[in-house]
């Protein structure tokens, strides 16, 4: 049992905090390790999991989504590939919200005016962002006239 990882071990090795680790032990992202007096210990192809468990979240998805890939699969599907097509579709959403806003602020950047509320652009946008257009639709209507 030499090569068995205490958790102390694992969080070094991986970065990610021993709470961390127990929490996802709790909502099962981690197996339970075996216990030597009382004490955890996980086999090395633990350092692995938690680097899916890793880079799993910093795509995007959650710890609760995560659990789908990391769980047993069923003859009746998973839900891996809806996952995936959820998470990308979501992704596509967000680059392109993010696409708009940076539109937004190198508008600002290019602005004459110092102060930004004595722009006429900007006090326009603001008004149709309040009458409910979308970031990208009151630029547009900013820009149309």
């Amino acid at each position: 049992m030499d090569d068995q990882l205490t958790i102390g071990e694992l969080a070094s090795r991986t970065g990610v905090a021993t709470s961390a680790l127990r929490y996802w032990e709790e909502i099962g992202l981690l197996p339970a390790p075996a216990r030597v007096s009382g004490h955890r210990r996980y086999p090395p192809s633990a350092i692995r999991l938690v680097g899916v468990v890793l880079l799993l979240r910093d795509v995007g998805f959650t710890l609760r989504e995560v659990t789908t890939f990391i769980g047993p699969r069923s003859p009746a599907g998973d839900g891996r590939r809806e996952l995936y097509q959820r998470k990308l579709t979501e992704l596509d959403q967000r680059i392109a919200q993010a696409q708009v806003a940076r539109t937004a602020i190198a508008h600002g950047l290019a602005c004459p005016h110092e102060d930004i509320f004595e722009c006429s652009n900007f006090a326009g946008g603001v008004a149709a962002f309040l009458a409910g257009a979308s970031l990208e639709e009151a630029h547009d209507q900013i820009h149309a006239s």
